[in-house]
């Protein structure tokens, strides 16, 4: 932790970066560092690959200043919640500090502060500020606050522990705007999205004795109903609390037509293991993966259940 305030004092002009496709835990941790490093009086600039991003989480502190291009002057950069660098979007030229909390983490930065017992890299930023003795203020809490109650799903997880909720108690007496958050996070919906989720649940199948339950977006469906890939998650989740089910598996064609595979499990079905083998990872609960060829969303739903026979 020394090594990166050292690094920090000495950066002229620092690039936090979120991954592509980010989510509030992403998003939350470079919001609450933006602020961090203004209050340090540093010159920083946040960049995110993906040019369309969930509006929902808008009112995170600093949204409005994400940029899709990577500055050229950045003569530091900090990713924040990128399990590996192809979650970065761009290939980064100046040094590196790898801030997160994935067990898969490929440590690729030139420092690396990887902590896979903590919920979410909020939480994990929340003792990196107060072991520094930082000020966290309203846009600092209100920040943390959302990654972790996204990252916990609504404190639903079964990683959630005591310290998670110790944490989120200080936040919101620091002035975390919490029902901001809860209403953003957990309600906010866009017309797409409901339409989207018509469509999955229509086309949802249930394999393996039920224990599997099925989701295949093609890209076809994606562009009629107008939704992103973030708006496949609310019904993925919501998947695993019907009878019997014990793992979700979206499989979602992109614009080229490659897929990206997202895994959601519980009863303890660790499905890192299967997304590990199509180079992808996450948590024991909560994995994903993209296959970068062109191949039927079919072959790969097989392959997947095939793999996942074997672990339930």
């Amino acid at each position: 932790m020394n090594e990166i305030l050292e690094k920090i004092e000495k950066a002229t002009h620092i690039v936090l970066i979120s991954h592509v496709n980010p989510d509030a835990d992403s998003l939350g941790s470079a919001s609450a560092m933006y602020t961090f490093l203004l209050q340090k009086h540093k010159k920083v600039s946040w960049f995110c690959k993906s040019e369309q991003i969930n509006q929902k989480l808008s009112f995170l502190p600093w949204f409005e200043k994400i940029k899709s291009t990577f500055p050229l002057s950045g003569d530091l950069a900090i990713s924040l919640d990128c399990a590996n660098e192809k979650r970065l979007g761009v290939q980064v030229e100046c040094d590196l500090i790898n801030i997160d909390h994935h067990i898969s983490n490929t440590n690729y930065g030139n420092l690396n502060f990887v902590q896979p017992d903590f919920i979410s890299t909020t939480a994990v930023l929340y003792n990196f500020f107060k072991a520094s003795s930082a000020k966290i203020n309203i846009k600092i809490a209100t920040a943390l606050y959302a990654g972790i109650l996204d990252d916990s799903d609504a404190f639903l997880s079964q990683n959630v522990d005591g310290t998670t909720f110790a944490t989120v108690s200080e936040l919101i007496e620091l002035g975390a705007e919490h029902q901001l958050c809860n209403k953003k996070v957990l309600k906010s919906v866009s017309l797409a999205s409901l339409r989207l989720k018509s469509v999955m649940f229509k086309n949802m199948t249930l394999e393996q004795d039920a224990k599997v339950a099925v989701f295949c977006v093609s890209e076809e469906e994606m562009r009629a109903t107008g939704a992103l890939g973030v708006d496949c998650e609310a019904p993925l989740k919501e998947s695993l609390h019907l009878p019997n089910v014990k793992v979700a598996l979206l499989l979602r064609q992109k614009k080229n037509f490659t897929i990206k595979g997202s895994l959601r499990s519980n009863f303890g079905v660790d499905v890192s293991k299967i997304a590990t083998r199509f180079g992808g990872g996450g948590h024991v609960y909560r994995a994903g993966f993209e296959i970068d060829e062109i191949i039927s969303l079919e072959e790969v739903k097989i392959k997947i259940l095939d793999l996942l026979e074997k672990e339930l």
